[in-house]
């Protein structure tokens, strides 16, 4: 790409009006159908193909950095949740070589340059300790694009979801340096009451954020917490460098 940063919320040229259709059979469920003909149309999925993407989400964090430049060279980045890893790749990219980035899921992930993944439970006590001592030193940025997995019940995907999101806030709160910032996806109208309470208090500003590359039709949100104060009375990691 000639702009590591630009150019998310374009489809890259990619018609949108040349329909590919799935037909049933061969053991696919209506539900399998649908998912397949919404891959096979999706212009990110296309333009990750193209363009080297493990996933299309890559395209969300490069709209999101693009819009509050999140990510900086040099900089110390925590993905939690990461495979197959999108978001590590576009972070890796933007940090340079100067910069760490450490990717965290329970299954294997496929390496790539710049890049130190692990296979481990982030929630597991020795994850924060893990996760600072493979970057050098406080983190500054956590990234969650986890997402519970569907049950169809609006309320408690958004209960599950929200869950996620702050365990996951917790986790940043022991990894991240005073100044850093949590991006993590929620649902919609599942981000008030005490996720947003809890990030109010200890981070500067908080914004919701939804970004071209999500689908039209999915409630997929963004929490954004910028500005964090550090917890009082926790002595952060000295700097590794």
């Amino acid at each position: 790409m000639t702009d590591r940063r630009g150019g998310a919320g374009s489809t890259g040229g990619v018609r949108g009006d040349l329909k590919q259709r799935v037909k049933t059979g061969r053991g696919r469920t209506l539900s399998q159908k649908r998912w397949l003909e919404r891959q096979l149309n999706d212009p990110y999925v296309a333009r990750a193909k193209r363009e080297g993407y493990r996933s299309r989400a890559a395209y969300k964090l490069l709209e999101m950095d693009e819009r509050y430049r999140l990510l900086r060279p040099g900089q110390r980045v925590v993905d939690l949740g990461a495979a197959p890893g999108g978001w590590s790749q576009v972070a890796a990219r933007v940090v340079g070589p100067s910069g760490r980035v450490v990717g965290i899921d329970l299954l294997p992930i496929e390496p790539m340059a710049g890049v130190e993944f692990i296979t481990l439970d982030f929630l597991d006590a020795s994850a924060p300790a893990q996760l600072t001592g493979l970057l050098g030193g406080p983190a500054d940025l956590v990234l969650s694009d986890m997402a519970a997995n569907a049950t169809g019940h609006k309320k408690t995907d958004h209960l599950r979801i929200i869950g996620l999101a702050e365990t996951a806030a917790e986790f940043a709160r022991e990894v991240l340096a005073p100044g850093g910032a949590y991006l993590a996806k929620v649902l919609q109208g599942g981000t008030e009451g005490g996720l947003l309470a809890d990030l109010k208090r200890d981070f500067t500003t908080v914004r919701h954020v939804k970004p071209a590359a999500s689908r039209a039709d999915s409630s997929e949100l963004y929490v954004l917490a910028t500005g964090y104060r550090g917890a009082p009375g926790r002595a952060v990691a000295p700097d590794g460098d």
